[in-house]
Parts: C-alpha cells; sequence; structure tokens
C-alpha cells in the first residue's frame, strides 16, 4: 500500500512558503533556489491533489486548504525537530528534561545551580524554555515546569500535581544611593520614595505597607516591570525602590548594586512549585532531576 506520508523536503518547503508566503523568502531561509522551493510545493500539491497557493497581484497567497495544512503540519514538524535535537544532545543513556520555567527564577537560582544537577547527573541533558502561565502538558513537549503562583493558581493547574519548592518572601532593596548615608531606611522613608510596580504582582507594595502598619497613599503608583529582573535592574539604576525576592538579587547584593532597604520581609501570596503533569510513569531522567531540585531548594534555607 502505497504510503500517505509526503517527503520530508516537501514539508519543509511547503511550511518555510506558508510561513513566509513567498517562495523567495523560503528559499534564502532553506538555502535552496527559488525555483527549488517550487518544485518541491508543486509535487506536494500533487502528491495531496489539492492547490496550496494561489496567485494574486502581490505575489502568491495560501489558499484555505492550504492555510489548514500549513495549521496542522507546523506543530508536528517542529516536534519532530525537537526529537532530532534531543537524540542529538543526548549524552549517553540518561536522556533529556524538558523544562518550562518562569523566566526570572530560572536565569537568577535555577541556571547558577544547574552545574551541580550536571556534575552528579552528567548523562541528563536540561532544556529550559520560559513560560508564566499554565499550559496542558499533553499539548506540549515539557516534562515539568517550575511555576510561580498562589495555592489556588497551583492547584487549579488542571492535570497536575505540583510539589512546593519555596515561598516568595519579598522586600525592599534600592540602590545604594537612596539610602543618603543611611544603613537602612523605616517604611515611613520607603512609601516617600518612587516606588518601583510588578505588573504580575500589582499589589505587593500595599501588601507589604499594611503589614508594616505604615500608611502609603502611592503603595499603587509608579512604573510597573513584567519580570523581576527588568524591576531589580531598574531599582539598581536608582529609578525607585523594588520589593522584590532576596533569592532572585542575590547577584546584585553581592556586587553593591543594590542594598536592602529595609530588612522586613513579608511571605508573599505566591510560592515557586514543581508542576508534573499525572502520569503514571516517570521517566528516570525527570525523577533524578526532581530529586536534585527538591534537594537544592532545601539547601536554600527558603
Amino acid at each position: 500500500m502505497r504510503s500517505k506520508i509526503p517527503s520530508l523536503q516537501a514539508l519543509a518547503c511547503f511550511a518555510a512558503a506558508a510561513r513566509h508566503e513567498s517562495f523567495t523568502r523560503a528559499a534564502q531561509e532553506l538555502a535552496l533556489t527559488q525555483s527549488a522551493v517550487s518544485r518541491q510545493v508543486a509535487a506536494l500539491e500533487d502528491f495531496l491533489g489539492v492547490a496550496l497557493f494561489q496567485r494574486t497581484r502581490h505575489g502568491m497567497a495560501l489558499t484555505p486548504r492550504g492555510a489548514d495544512y500549513a495549521r496542522q503540519i507546523a506543530p508536528r514538524l517542529q516536534a519532530l525537530e525537537q526529537d532530532t535535537l534531543d537524540a542529538m544532545s543526548a549524552q549517553g543513556s540518561g536522556g533529556a528534561v524538558h523544562l518550562a520555567a518562569v523566566p526570572t527564577f530560572a536565569t537568577r537560582w535555577l541556571i547558577p545551580r544547574l552545574p551541580d544537577f550536571a556534575a552528579q547527573h552528567p548523562e541528563i541533558v536540561v532544556h529550559i524554555e520560559t513560560r508564566t502561565r499554565p499550559f496542558l502538558f499533553a499539548d506540549s513537549e515539557f516534562d515539568c515546569a517550575l511555576y510561580s503562583g498562589t495555592a489556588e493558581q497551583v492547584a487549579n493547574w488542571a492535570g497536575t500535581r505540583a510539589l512546593k519548592l519555596m515561598s516568595e518572601d519579598v522586600l525592599p532593596v534600592c540602590s545604594p544611593a537612596l539610602l543618603d548615608s543611611r544603613l537602612q531606611l523605616a517604611p515611613e522613608d520607603i512609601a516617600q520614595l518612587p516606588l518601583l510596580q510588578q505588573s504580575t504582582r500589582p499589589y505587593g507594595w500595599r501588601q507589604w505597607f499594611d503589614a508594616m502598619g505604615v500608611p502609603a497613599p502611592n503603595a499603587l503608583s509608579g512604573p510597573r516591570y513584567e519580570l523581576f529582573s527588568m524591576t531589580a535592574t531598574a531599582a539598581a539604576c536608582g529609578l525607585g525602590a523594588a520589593l522584590v525576592p532576596r533569592l532572585l538579587v542575590e547577584d546584585e547584593l553581592a556586587r553593591g548594586t543594590l542594598v536592602v532597604a529595609c530588612n522586613r520581609a513579608l511571605q508573599g501570596e505566591r510560592a515557586y512549585c514543581l508542576v508534573l503533569p499525572e502520569r503514571s510513569e516517570e521517566r528516570p531522567a525527570v525523577g533524578a532531576f526532581k530529586t536534585w531540585l527538591l534537594r537544592a531548594a532545601g539547601a536554600t534555607g527558603a
């Protein structure tokens, strides 16, 4: 029986041409000639028995069937490429761990500790991509995720189980210049500073001032930044005080580009968790990473 799977070269040419809606730009991407891409797409159309492109006054455009087919094959080609990269990058028999992670926590806390994991498990490769919101594990290539969320958010992530790593305890930090020769500031003094806001924690400053028993009319005012790394950098540049988890600014505090403005931390509503899909079997590589991660999180004392 004849296979109903087209050639991979034809699919790759069509996918590139569909993204650009141009044979010329597809050829540039694939390092082929324009005529080679055109021939591959024509062969695919013959194989399928449908037209994938149509000529317009402005060049080439996908037909409705072509647009549908492009959407269907794109994730499959991406998955095939990822599988190939996994096979190429695997060291020994340990395999790979595909991790989704909130970006600042991955950059500031996890990656500096990964050499220890690599020393203990040189046969395992850890791939990291950023994700800030829950997703369906069944529709992704991820084995697990590092997620920051409230207890309700973590509990509502369908089809998963979560292991708490540490609480997101936050405290005010700022540039040394804002201390004006003082060792630390009182909460009342911080209320008078420009406050740098975290867009994912819009009420963070208000909660901190409420816990300190200090009125702060401007608790919700100030420029907003999406990532803690942005907020910390803005604080180091002297734009104001930032409310951040200490574990994410350890380097800045060590270098002296940031200082603790008031050493009164507040346990936030969120925690950092390792989220895993509810599967009957856990691959050995994922189990090894989970065991190491829980030990590393415990070693921080958080």
